[in-house]
């Protein structure tokens, strides 16, 4: 069987944790800070692991992740 490819685009987004989840940077940081409250801009910082259904999705696209 040949190898399979890893999407070039997943790679560069999403990271497997030791236990199998899927690690991702948080949405809503890319534009109009103005109209978010700092509260808000202060939470979305850093990574966050997606949820189940997401995550399905993800692995189809890293397929040596484990």
């Amino acid at each position: 069987m040949p190898k399979l490819k890893t999407k070039s685009g997943a790679k560069k987004r999403f990271k497997l944790t030791a236990s199998g989840k899927v690690k991702a940077g948080q949405a809503g940081k890319r534009h109009g800070m103005i109209k978010r409250s700092n509260k808000q801009i202060r939470q979305l910082r850093g990574t966050d692991t997606l949820e189940k259904p997401d995550a399905k999705i993800v692995k189809k696209f890293l397929p040596y992740g484990r």
